[in-house]
C-alpha cells in the first residue's frame, strides 16, 4: 500500500471487482472516457488471466482509498513500449472530486514510480476539456507537451487531447509518499 495525508493507494485486489465494475458500467462516472461497459465474469477473467501485452506493461490498477477506507477511486500505471516510460491515469468518483485526492493520488504514483523504477520520464493524457485533469498534473509538475488530435472516441466523437509529462531531474525527490507497505 502507498500512503500520504490524505489517501492510500493499494493495488486491487479479486474483492475490488464489483465495485470496478459499477464504476467502468456508470455512463455517467467521467465524461471524458470513452464508455467501457464490462461485466464482473469478464473483469474477474482479466484479473485470473492477464493478457500477455498487460503483464508485458506492468499494467497495475490501484484502489485510491481514503483514510476511513472508503473507496473513491482509482488509479493506474503502465509502460509504454519501447521506450521504456510510464504512463498513469486515474479518476475520483464524482462526490469526492474538487477536495485534493485526486492530486494526491497522482503525486504518490510519481513518487512511488520514480522511487522504484528505473525511468526518466512519466506521462499522463487528458481531454482538452478536462480543466480539473489539467490542474492535477500541473500541480504535480507535469508539463504540457503537445496537442494530440482525435486521440479518443468518447461518446460518439473524436475528442483532442493533451500529453504532460514529468522527467526525473524535475521531481527531485518525494513530495507527499509517506510510507508503502506490502
Amino acid at each position: 500500500m502507498l500512503e500520504s495525508k490524505k489517501v492510500n493507494l493499494r493495488v486491487m485486489e479479486k474483492d475490488d471487482i464489483d465495485s470496478i465494475v459499477e464504476v467502468f458500467s456508470n455512463i455517467h462516472f467521467d465524461e471524458y472516457d470513452p464508455l467501457m461497459l464490462i461485466s464482473k465474469s469478464e473483469m474477474t477473467k482479466r484479473f485470473d488471466n492477464p493478457t500477455p501485452i498487460e503483464i508485458v506493461t506492468q499494467n497495475t490498477l490501484f484502489i485510491i482509498e481514503k483514510k476511513d477506507r472508503a473507496k473513491i477511486g482509482l488509479a493506474r500505471h503502465f509502460l509504454v513500449q519501447p521506450v521504456s516510460l510510464m504512463e498513469i491515469g486515474y479518476i475520483i468518483v464524482p462526490s469526492e472530486r474538487r477536495k485534493g485526492y485526486g492530486t494526491e493520488a497522482a503525486q504518490i504514483m510519481v513518487d512511488y514510480l520514480f522511487l522504484s523504477k528505473k525511468i526518466v520520464r512519466i506521462q499522463a493524457t487528458t481531454d482538452v476539456k478536462n480543466k480539473a485533469s489539467q490542474r492535477v498534473l500541473e500541480k504535480v509538475g507535469f508539463k504540457r507537451e503537445a496537442t494530440l488530435r482525435k486521440v479518443g472516441f468518447v461518446r460518439g466523437e473524436w475528442a483532442d487531447g493533451y500529453l504532460y509529462s514529468i522527467l526525473r531531474e524535475e521531481w527531485k525527490e518525494p513530495k507527499i509518499l509517506t510510507k508503502t507497505t506490502s
